[in-house]
């Protein structure tokens, strides 16, 4: 049932962007023919005639159009017919060609006020972490932390926490031997051994059977994430460089010792990179008592794990006034669509990898499953970030989506006449030949993930 309520939320999405160009268009006067629910590819499931339009379903349920007498080479309705597209002023066309992003976005923007007048509250999308468990070796660091089962976790590394990810990811890339290290704690390390070793030269091979003193406390790096990391907008990565599987070997072998025997292999950078990658800190503050506490380091071992349990506590916004409706809803959206928008961005500049680029089939299992977790409140909030979703990325000025259609009627403007005909149809096909690929490709990568679950 969740997931079916899922598949109708999004329906709904379709159904109102195709909506806005059928109201848009008849309110200028421009005849349309068809009204399409799924893409024409494949069997048609239905068909009606409304009026004197054309319903159509089709079973390849991802996407919709509307079609005008222009599309239809066999048409007859005359060229210069007022009822004809191409025959309206270039604003009008802008306007009808807007108006599937205009309906998204208000679409958006009803169904979060809808949740947040109704039950009162939006998710704050943040999450109060909390120590419920510490389940580490005697020995591990944790324990002379002073962290207490209870603690709510504030920041790590002086990064905010505010969701199990972040602090996951913060623990497990400082683990021990992490095999990164910055220009900044490399100098540092090497002028602690060229002052303990002032006889030996930076980027010679150290003789073999020599003595190397070695500082008691190396310099290591310290792991931070910036917001969109944290957030999980963006992938994380390490700063610094990743060092070679020897000089990973060469850091465990010296690890806790003083002096250093050369086999004739090293030099004296490559020990200071070697000391750069030993244990790396994890600075905890937490909440206990309603008093802030910054405690002892913790260090996470070769695994990345401390050794303590979480709990969480999703947190909301209180919407209990008319005014606060309108202007949380407003945030939500605007904060969530930014963030959206910052994704996009990465998969574009190759951040974010194709692979992990998901569409309509996860969104209704993952839909489906929030339903089944939060209520149906959180299946309608989710629709609507899809439902912002679907106006960026019609906006974008690829031919084939809205944005390519308004990016030609722009070159009209700048010309002063309509871009050749022929020329628009061979790139729009191109175009939507390429998104049909993208989309079975997407389509692959959601079962893919469904079933790795």
């Amino acid at each position: 049932m969740s997931i079916f309520i899922m598949i109708l939320l999004l329906s709904l999405l379709i159904l109102v962007h195709e909506a806005g160009h059928f109201l848009a268009a008849r309110a200028f006067g421009i005849k349309v023919d068809k009204f399409g629910f799924g893409l024409p590819i494949g069997p048609t499931l239905f068909k009606k005639q409304v009026g004197d339009v054309e319903i159509l379903v089709h079973a390849m349920l991802l996407g919709g159009y509307v079609s005008f007498p222009d599309d239809e080479k066999d048409c007859d309705l005359p060229k210069d017919s007022p009822e004809r597209f191409a025959n309206k002023p270039i604003w009008q066309r802008a306007i009808v060609v807007s108006a599937g992003v205009i309906s998204n976005v208000l679409c958006g923007i009803l169904l979060v006020i809808l949740v947040a007048s109704v039950t009162g509250k939006l998710p704050s999308g943040n999450y109060e972490i909390y120590a419920s468990q510490i389940s580490a070796p005697k020995e591990a660091s944790v324990w002379q932390s002073g962290l207490q089962e209870g603690d709510r976790i504030l920041k790590i590394n002086d990064c905010d926490i505010n969701n199990v990810y972040s602090m996951i990811t913060i623990v497990k890339n400082s683990a021990k031997h992490n095999g990164y290290y910055t220009n900044e704690t490399l100098e540092n390390n090497y002028a602690e051994l060229k002052n303990l070793n002032p006889g030996l030269v930076r980027d010679e091979l150290i003789p073999e059977d020599i003595a190397v003193r070695l500082p008691k406390q190396s310099y290591t790096d310290t792991v931070t994430m910036d917001k969109y990391a944290a957030k999980g907008a963006k992938y994380f990565k390490h700063e610094g460089t990743k060092i070679s599987e020897n000089l990973q070997e060469l850091s465990k072998n010296i690890e806790g010792k003083t002096v250093y025997i050369s086999d004739g292999k090293y030099s004296l950078e490559d020990l200071a990179k070697a000391l750069s990658n030993g244990k790396h800190p994890v600075n905890i503050v937490v909440q206990r008592d309603n008093k802030t506490i910054q405690l002892n380091p913790v260090y996470p071992e070769e695994n990345g794990v401390i050794g303590v349990g979480l709990g969480t506590k999703q947190t909301f916004i209180q919407t209990n006034t008319p005014v606060s409706v309108i202007t949380e809803s407003w945030d939500y959206l605007w904060d969530n669509t930014w963030t959206m928008m910052y994704s996009l961005g990465q998969l574009f500049t190759g951040n974010i990898p194709i692979k992990d680029m998901h569409g309509v089939v996860a969104i209704t299992k993952i839909g489906g499953d929030m339903i089944d977790k939060a209520g149906k409140s959180s299946g309608i909030l989710l629709a609507a970030l899809i439902s912002m979703n679907l106006a960026i990325l019609n906006i974008l000025p690829i031919p084939a989506l809205d944005g390519g259609h308004l990016m030609f009627l722009t070159i009209e403007k700048i010309i002063g006449k309509p871009v050749n005909e022929k020329v628009i149809e061979i790139i729009s096909t191109i175009f939507f030949s390429l998104l049909i690929i993208l989309m079975i490709f997407v389509v692959f990568n959601d079962i893919t993930l469904i079933v790795r679950k």
